[in-house]
C-alpha cells in the first residue's frame, strides 16, 4: 500500500500489511482499526475514494475478511466480522450503524458460560467454544440510517434504504425501503443503474 495516496492526519504506515487500502481513501481516526485482528490476506480492503469518518470501527477476527467497495462513505459504522462482510460501492453507512456477520457469543446458555469464562481476564480465549457466522452482503448504492443493526446472513440488494434504527434480520430486495425492528418493507424505490 504507498501511504501517500490517503489523507488523513495520522501514520498510516502503522497498519497492519493485511489491510489493502486503495487510492483516494480518507481514514480519521488510527483508533478505527485497534480492534483489527484478521490473519487473512487481505483481511480489510477499502475500495478507491472510501472516506471513513468519526467513531468508525473494524472489528475483525483471526478468520473475518472486510470488503467496502469504491466511493462508499462511512460515518460511525461499527463491523463485527468473524467471517465475511462485503459491502457494495457507493454505500452511504450513518452513524452508529452496527454491522455483524455473527452473534459473537453461542446462543446455548451451557456454552455461553463456557464462552464467558474463556474470554475473561484469567480466561483462555483459544478455549471459546466455536461462533456461527453467516456472511452479510450489502449491493452497490444502499444507504442505511443512524443506528440501524444488521445482522448475520443478511443480503441488501441494490439501492435499497435502511430506516434509522431499523434492525435487519432478513434479506432485503433491491429498491426496498424498510423500517422496524424487526425491519419491514414499507416502499420500493427506483435502483439506480
Amino acid at each position: 500500500m504507498d501511504t501517500r495516496e490517503f489523507t488523513g492526519e495520522w501514520d498510516y504506515n502503522t497498519l497492519p500489511d493485511n489491510i489493502w487500502i486503495e487510492p483516494g481513501c480518507y481514514l480519521e481516526r488510527q483508533e478505527s482499526f485497534k480492534r483489527f485482528r484478521s490473519q487473512q490476506n487481505p483481511g480489510l480492503v477499502l475500495g478507491k475514494n472510501v472516506q471513513v469518518y468519526t467513531w468508525s470501527a473494524f472489528s475483525v477476527e483471526p478468520a473475518g475478511k472486510l470488503v467496502v467497495g469504491d466511493d462508499s462513505v462511512l460515518v460511525g459504522a461499527v463491523f463485527w466480522c468473524a467471517e465475511s462482510i462485503a459491502v457494495g460501492r457507493r454505500v452511504l453507512i450513518s452513524y452508529n450503524v452496527t454491522i455483524a456477520d455473527s452473534d459473537f457469543h453461542p446462543r446455548d446458555p451451557d456454552l455461553r458460560r463456557l464462552d464467558a469464562i474463556a474470554i475473561s481476564p484469567a480466561g483462555n480465549p483459544q478455549q471459546r467454544p466455536p461462533l456461527e457466522a453467516k456472511p452479510v452482503v450489502i449491493a452497490d448504492d444502499v444507504q442505511i440510517g443512524i443506528g440501524a443493526i444488521i445482522l448475520k446472513g443478511v443480503q441488501i440488494g441494490a439501492g435499497a434504504q435502511i430506516g434509522a434504527g431499523s434492525v435487519v434480520t432478513s434479506n432485503v430486495p433491491a429498491g426496498a425501503m424498510v423500517t422496524g425492528n424487526p425491519a419491514k418493507v414499507t416502499s420500493l424505490l427506483g435502483v439506480r443503474r
